[in-house]
């Protein structure tokens, strides 16, 4: 039978009016029921209504020849249902932290972490009378960063026998030091980027058909605008970046810099009473613990802010858990993924324009100076340094103090450290 239009029409209608309140599943099997009453030509007539494939409306009819289940209660109204443990009891999720941070692999301060621990956290939990299920510990688990891994993602290369006890170390100096009110920062290079119209890797929107034109090979255009090199700085406690952006050397010296234009820009004020700064690097590059530049570098600005300045390492091997790797370098590269970087100015301003939903925020600048290469440091200058090893480690673990106080006096000779004391 002929399909009037009338009744074409009163089906544009019925779907537009109920559409928006039903799943996908619904809409189907309302077709499919609308076309069976048609009969011969409904499904044609009722997928033009429903501006849906034909294949759709069919599948809808098959469901309901065959018998579909129904479709059970309805889906609860935004907000409807029992709130969530960690609502419930607020103190249920900084319990849970408090028992997987210490016994976490790799770095105790990274937000990419995993446990070994499995139903004994929810037990120990109720225990502390937080009542909770396994499954609703491993929700909380994952909103926190964590993850099950495999066996195999446990061991990279040579391991070093002290890297789990220099994990250990870092969080007990970070903890000592954010409880004094003193800065601890993380630091890194950025992987180096070339300047100018080369591909970036991502897809970001585009007008389909008309994707952005790239170089077709990343040769250094040596009479161009050359490489950027982002050096960071992650302050810990405030949840702030800060990049340099160099132009010219990955030095020990240009790694420094940056650290003394932080600390004149923001350090100075959001840590007026500091006495002391925690750095955690990488154990190697320009900031490496066998780089003497770096050490002699570092001498400077502990002499000019008057500070003393605990450098901690991370274990070779283990740079990829270093905080700013995934507290500010990943949200960076998300955010200017899919464009290229065209000058110095839109590396600057796309790190600039860098946010999260946890209230990151970052200022970057760019670092125009020229910073010489191949600089020899010799052991009478490594020897004259203020520095002090640590007992646990001090080829990763030393405090470069300043050569005269705040009041412009020469510091007393430093006493052997306190074994109490938990960053030394």
């Amino acid at each position: 039978m002929r399909i009037s239009g009338e009744v074409r029409s009163q089906l544009r209608l019925k779907f537009a009016v109920l559409f928006p309140h039903l799943d996908e599943r619904q809409r189907r099997l309302l077709m499919g029921a609308e076309a069976r009453i048609l009969g011969h030509g409904g499904i044609r007539a009722v997928a033009q209504a429903a501006e849906v494939s034909e294949t759709t409306v069919r599948k809808g009819v098959d469901e309901l020849e065959a018998g579909a289940e129904p479709l059970g209660r309805g889906v609860r109204r935004p907000g409807g249902g029992r709130k969530r443990a960690a609502e419930v009891d607020p103190g249920l999720r900084p319990a849970l932290l408090a028992l997987v941070e210490p016994d976490m692999r790799g770095d105790p301060m990274s937000p990419l972490r995993w446990t070994t621990k499995s139903r004994r956290l929810a037990d120990e939990l109720t225990r502390q009378g937080h009542r909770v299920s396994a499954d609703t510990v491993a929700d909380l688990l994952r909103e926190e960063g964590f993850s099950l891994q495999a066996n195999a993602k446990t061991v990279e290369g040579a391991q070093h026998p002290d890297r789990d006890a220099q994990f250990r170390y870092i969080n007990d100096c970070a903890k000592e030091h954010m409880g004094g009110g003193d800065p601890v920062i993380s630091v890194d290079t950025k992987k180096k980027e070339l300047v100018g119209q080369y591909r970036n890797g991502g897809r970001e929107w585009q007008p389909k058909g008309l994707p952005t034109q790239v170089r077709t090979h990343d040769f250094l255009d040596r009479q161009g605008p050359g490489k950027a090199i982002p050096y960071g700085i992650y302050d810990v406690a405030a949840n702030t970046g800060w990049v340099s952006v160099g132009t010219d050397h990955d030095t020990a010296a240009f790694t420094v810099a940056s650290i003394r234009s932080w600390w004149q820009a923001r350090g100075t004020h959001d840590y007026p009473q500091a006495t002391r700064l925690l750095i955690t690097a990488d154990a190697g590059g320009p900031n490496g613990y066998r780089t003497r530049a770096w050490k002699t570098e570092l001498a400077a600005p502990a002499t000019e802010t008057g500070l003393e300045i605990t450098v901690c390492h991370m274990p070779p091997g283990t740079s990829q858990w270093n905080k700013i790797e995934h507290r500010l370098f990943s949200h960076i590269s998300m955010n200017w993924r899919g464009r290229p970087l065209t000058s110095h100015d839109v590396i600057v301003n796309s790190i600039k324009a860098t946010t999260t939903r946890t209230g990151l925020k970052v200022h970057a600048e760019l670092d125009p100076g020229t910073y010489d290469t191949g600089i020899k440091v010799s052991d009478t200058d490594i020897d004259a340094l203020p520095m002090q090893r640590h007992r646990f480690h001090g080829d990763w673990n030393y405090t470069l103090r300043p050569q005269h106080d705040r009041r412009g006096r020469r510091p007393v000779a430093s006493r052997e450290p306190d074994l109490a004391v938990p960053c030394w």
